[in-house]
């Protein structure tokens, strides 16, 4: 594996919104004399790049795009000799994208066809490319998708339930708040109430978490605020998916305006033999493309520093991920299905 090209990749700020010119990279430098690169429009700017060796049955997938800010890459080699890469979308998404590629080369050279590699854009801000894949691309009998999971095969994710909530209040000079009703008061006794809810415990996926951000109350210090505006953003199983609506809704009432944004429902994903597996409580793009009959989910790296100033991989991880890859691709011809 060439660490320049995975530096050529890092080098390319594709922050989402900005994943264009990845895209053109990929659908260009990617190209063999017995691959086809198609690039389609997903709507918003971004692209979406399929290269094809012959008719794809096994297609592996993962996102262009990285969450903000930018962190140029950082090569450092380990006391044993492992070579550690840092920087934003070293191991969320672009691991996996230079391990999948390599995979791809590797078929390639050993006179195997029939696999593709997809890169989707926007993953980070609502899986905008995948949303778009199924009217793209013909489909086929499996998907791979690539993300952080320690190059272990995923048996299940947890789902996404997201929420935009507005607590009304009434102003007053904060020296006479008997004379007004807060809404950031209002909102504590909101998340004091949340806590409280024993949302039930998944044998596979365990507990549901939550997240609150974006949240904002303008009022100066000095005067009782009249409205209060935050996210909610759930992690959902498949005992409590339906359940965290049904409270959400609960919770709103004349002071309290909750307005759902979808999100996605807890999965199963397909494994094979011999390879390690975990669950996971990230989303991804999977759940949004439906034009292939069995998803499988696994990549190199570590969740735990995607996302992060602190994100890398080594190069050995991705190595293995790339063998994980051929692996696939190679149990997956030997069941016979395609």
């Amino acid at each position: 594996m060439n660490l320049d090209n995975f530096l050529n990749i890092l080098k390319i700020d594709s922050s989402s919104g900005k994943e264009r010119r990845l895209a053109e990279y990929c659908a260009y430098g990617f190209a063999t004399g017995k691959s086809v690169s198609e690039i389609y429009e997903v709507g918003d700017g971004t692209l979406n790049v399929y290269i094809k060796w012959g008719n794809p049955e096994i297609v592996f997938c993962t996102h262009l795009d990285t969450v903000p800010p930018y962190i140029p890459p950082r090569v450092e080699t380990l006391p044993d000799g492992d070579v550690r890469i840092s920087g934003r979308g070293s191991c969320d998404a672009k691991g996996q994208i230079f391990s999948m590629y390599n995979a791809c080369l590797e078929l390639e050279n050993e006179g195997y066809t029939d696999f593709g590699l997809l890169l989707v854009s926007g993953e980070e801000t609502g899986s905008k490319g995948a949303k778009t894949v199924d009217g793209q691309v013909a489909g086929g009998e499996y998907l791979v998708v690539g993300e952080p999971t320690d190059s272990k095969m995923v048996t299940a994710g947890k789902g996404t339930k997201s929420f935009r909530v507005v607590i009304k209040g009434v102003s007053s000079h904060s020296g006479y708040p008997e004379y007004g009703d807060s809404a950031v008061m209002r909102f504590v006794d909101f998340v004091n109430r949340l806590e409280k809810v024993d949302f039930p415990v998944d044998q596979v996926l365990g507990k549901t978490t939550y997240n609150i951000g974006e949240l904002e109350s303008p009022n100066s210090q000095n005067i009782l605020s009249d409205r209060l505006v935050f996210r909610i953003y759930f992690r959902t199983t498949f005992a409590s998916d339906d359940e965290v609506c049904r409270v959400m809704e609960s919770f709103s009432d004349e002071n309290i305006e909750v307005t759902a944004f979808g999100g996605d429902t807890p999965s199963e994903y397909m494994v094979l033999p011999g390879f390690e597996t975990t669950t996971v409580a990230f989303g991804n793009d999977a759940p949004h493309i439906n034009s292939f009959r069995h998803k499988m989910l696994c990549g190199p790296g570590s969740i735990l520093v995607a996302h992060t100033d602190r994100e890398h991989i080594l190069l050995s991880d991705m190595c293995r991920a790339k063998d994980n890859y051929v692996s696939i691709y190679k149990k997956l011809v030997g069941k016979k299905c395609l």
